[in-house]
Order: C-alpha cells, then sequence, then structure tokens
C-alpha cells in the first residue's frame, strides 16, 4: 500500500496504537476480572476470544464509519429531548457497566468467611463472551471516533486498532494475573470501571454534548494503583 510509503502514514500509525492501547486499557481490566469466573483451563479462551471479538468489532464499525456517524442523528424525541443511537449505546452501557462493577464490588465485600470458602456459581462460557461482546461494542466508540479523529486513512486505522489488539493479547493474561492475584486491585479496577461506567453514562446523556476527558480519570486510576503498589510493598515488609 503506498500510504505507508509516507513517513506521516507512520507517525500517525505510531500515535493511533499507542492511543488505542491506553484506551483498550478498561477493555481488558473487564475481561480480566469477568474471565476470573470461569474454571481457570478456560480464562485464557475467554480473554483471547474477548480481544479477537473487539477487533472485529472495531474493524467493523471503521468500515462502517458513516454508519456509525449516523447514529449520531435522533431517533426519537422526549419531552423536547432527541436521543439518537449513540445515546442509547453509551447509556445502556455505561449503567450496565456500573450495575456489574457495583455487584462484583458487593460480592466481594459482603461475603463472609464461609462464603468465600464455598463453591463458587458455576458461570457459562456463552455467557461471559455475551457480557465481554456488549462491552466490547461500548468501548470500541472511544477507539474508533479516537482513530477517525487522528487519521483519514483507513488502512492506517485498521493497521493500528490490528497492532493494539495485539500487543494488549501479549500482556493480557499478565495483566489478568496481577489484579487477580491481588483482592484490593481488584477492588481498585472495579472502582475504575466504575467511573468509566458514569463517564458512558453522562457522555450519552442528550443534554449539553457532555464530554469527560479520559485522561482526568486515567491519572486518578494511576495515583491510586501507585498508593496501592507503596501499601503491598509495606505489607511485604510487615510480614
Amino acid at each position: 500500500m503506498e500510504i505507508f510509503l509516507q513517513p506521516e502514514a507512520w507517525i500517525a500509525l505510531l500515535t493511533l496504537t499507542f492511543l488505542e492501547v491506553v484506551l483498550g486499557i478498561d477493555n481488558i481490566i473487564f475481561i480480566s476480572i469477568v474471565a476470573n469466573k470461569l474454571p481457570t483451563h478456560q480464562q485464557p479462551k475467554a480473554r483471547t476470544i474477548g480481544l479477537v471479538l473487539a477487533l472485529g468489532v472495531r474493524i467493523v464499525m471503521l468500515m462502517g464509519i458513516s454508519w456509525l456517524i449516523g447514529l449520531t442523528e435522533p431517533l426519537f424525541t422526549i419531552a423536547s429531548i432527541p436521543f439518537s443511537g449513540r445515546n442509547l449505546i453509551l447509556m445502556s452501557g455505561g449503567l450496565f457497566l456500573l450495575a456489574k462493577s457495583t455487584s462484583e464490588i458487593h460480592a466481594k465485600v459482603s461475603g463472609d468467611e464461609h462464603a468465600i470458602e464455598a463453591k463458587p456459581k458455576k458461570v457459562s462460557f456463552s455467557n461471559i463472551i455475551f457480557q465481554i461482546v456488549l462491552l466490547d461494542i461500548v468501548f470500541s466508540f472511544d477507539s474508533i471516533l479516537t482513530a477517525v479523529g487522528m487519521s483519514n486513512d483507513l488502512p492506517v486505522m485498521i493497521a493500528a486498532v490490528i497492532i493494539a489488539i495485539i500487543i494488549m493479547m501479549i500482556f493480557a493474561s499478565r495483566i489478568s494475573a496481577f489484579i487477580n492475584g491481588q483482592p484490593t486491585l481488584q477492588v481498585l479496577a472495579l472502582s475504575f470501571l466504575i467511573l468509566i461506567g458514569f463517564m458512558l453514562l453522562v457522555e450519552g446523556l442528550p443534554i449539553g454534548g457532555v464530554h469527560v476527558p479520559k485522561g482526568f480519570i486515567y491519572f486518578a486510576v494511576f495515583f491510586s494503583l501507585m498508593v496501592e503498589v507503596l501499601n503491598m510493598q509495606l505489607r511485604k515488609k510487615g510480614k
């Protein structure tokens, strides 16, 4: 492809790939936490399928970018407030993420020792994949809108998405093991997902076109993560 012979295309590719990886952090966290409910031997398969589906969803959205832009058109009006397909998808995804993360935190902090030691409730593999697909669709909005804003060349955008997903696949198991091995990090990760869910809900509201910069949320989470890492080190020294 001649487009990749231009230096500007490589700069756009590197920038887009970095942004796609950053925007995919919340996706990896959700997949890791949800897949953790499956038997150990099925978890890597669920993570891989989840990320492959995320790749498929994003490529389809890029191929149908005109349809994606059409989702901003009003579908119906309630009390003089227009609702578009984008509004409905973002609000539904935000509410689902809020409900799912809150229920996971409640399950972790409310159970007594007997409940923790009891045999965990079986969750079907297809149910986990269904949840992952739902959130893949919602998380892909940020990814695709960022790609479109950075480049007008479809091959560059698709290449950046593919490279980013491959990078996430490489590190997904390590991130999952790191999060699932520390109960306090699991709660922190779920709290992060609550923030993302709230952000999606606010952005989906058809009032004022509110946009919440993700950079603020990522900074807050990064700061909290650093504090927790220091606490982990202090706990190790105490032991």
